[in-house]
C-alpha cells in the first residue's frame, strides 16, 4: 500500500514587504530634504525572511 506524501501548507508573506524581505525608504538630502532616491534595507516586520509574523 503506498502512502500519499503531504506537504506543509506555505507560510503566509509578510504583508509589509510581500515576501521579498527589504522595503525601499526614499532617501532625502540637504537642507531642503530634497528626495534623491531610494534605497532598499531590511524589513523590520518579517526581519528579512519575508514570512508574515506569528504574533
Amino acid at each position: 500500500m503506498a502512502r500519499k506524501k503531504t506537504t506543509a501548507p506555505a507560510p503566509p508573506k509578510c504583508p509589509v514587504c510581500q515576501g521579498s524581505g527589504e522595503v525601499s525608504r526614499t532617501v532625502h538630502v540637504g537642507r531642503k530634504h530634497r528626495a534623491v532616491g531610494q534605497q532598499t534595507g531590511l524589513c523590520l516586520n518579517c526581519l528579512g525572511s519575508g514570512e508574515a509574523p506569528t504574533d
